[in-house]
């Protein structure tokens, strides 16, 4: 289906990933079970945010070293798919797993400090949206699906942005929650004009923008870094990316940029709901709500 019977166990499903994403998912487990006596405050982790946790992961490993993330090499449309469960999905899950305890003794041993700046609303929102934007330009992009340690580092920084833009709406230290429920609604929305720019590029060029999609040599030294081997025996067998896609490279490209707005609008279209709800009535008094249960609550059925 889609190709992937041309690749291999180890191609398709990452096995070094998917080690590693099992090694921190066991050490969570063992520092919010065992080691939890030795962290100052710590309380039993109910269910919900270990489920939490454990689907951010998931979510994670799909997108970064499952069969979703080999398809993101195949198809713009899987690629934008990838981008959306990295940065919109995995973050808010992983950080809602994390109990609050556990995120006061991550921060005391913050090196990063100096940088807290970059967590205000505003600045968190311009610079996650920026590197997203700016890495969607053709010539940054195909750079960086060429040059793997800079593909690396440069999706590092970007979930490292996810989680600092995330952090105004799911913020787990009620006492660092500050953020007032009307400017939780003015940021949502901040973030979805932010993204749209960059979507509407992508969604009404004229042509396909990506030569990593496009054109079938520097596609094949593109996925040398995700298939082992040759990778010019990818244009002896297959020819190009168009073999696998069923759409133009054009359409392709246009239901990729759809895609990732739908899934960044739904997110936060659901994220709205939930925030201005629990902040009209925390405002008309109809509850007794303090700023964790706001947070939780909203973010949980979000």
């Amino acid at each position: 289906m889609l190709g992937l019977e041309y690749f291999s166990f180890s191609e398709l499903f990452s096995p070094l990933f998917l080690a590693f994403m099992l090694l921190v998912t066991a050490a969570y487990f063992v520092v919010i079970g065992p080691l939890s006596e030795r962290f100052a405050g710590s309380e039993p982790v109910p269910l919900s945010k270990k489920i939490s946790f454990v689907c951010g992961m998931l979510v994670l490993y799909l997108a970064q070293g499952g069969p979703i993330s080999l398809l993101g090499h195949l198809m713009f449309t899987f690629h934008m798919t990838t981008m959306a469960f990295s940065y919109l999905v995995a973050p808010p899950l992983l950080m809602m797993g994390i109990p609050a305890w556990l995120w006061r003794a991550i921060l005391k041993v913050n090196p990063f400090k100096k940088l807290g700046f970059l967590a205000k609303p505003i600045v968190a929102a311009i610079v996650f949206n920026g590197l997203f934007s700016f890495y969607h330009f053709p010539a940054v992009h195909d750079y960086v699906m060429l040059h793997f340690a800079v593909h690396r580092l440069y999706y590092l920084v970007l979930f490292i942005a996810a989680i600092l833009m995330w952090w105004t709406l799911i913020n787990p230290l009620p006492e660092k929650d500050k953020t007032s429920g009307l400017a939780k609604i003015g940021y949502i929305f901040l973030n979805m004009v932010l993204l749209t720019p960059a979507c509407g590029l992508i969604i009404f060029s004229a042509k396909p923008m990506y030569a990593t999609f496009s054109d079938p040599n520097v596609w094949a030294e593109a996925m040398g870094y995700c298939v082992s081997g040759d990778p010019s025996k990818l244009l002896q067998v297959f020819g190009g990316p168009t073999f696998f896609n069923i759409m133009s490279t054009k359409v392709d490209q246009q239901v990729g940029g759809i895609v990732m707005k739908f899934i960044q609008e739904f997110i936060f279209a659901s994220m709205l709901g939930r925030v201005f709800f629990r902040w009209y009535r925390a405002e008309n008094k109809e509850e007794d709500i303090t700023p964790a249960e706001f947070n939780e609550g909203s973010l949980n059925r979000a």
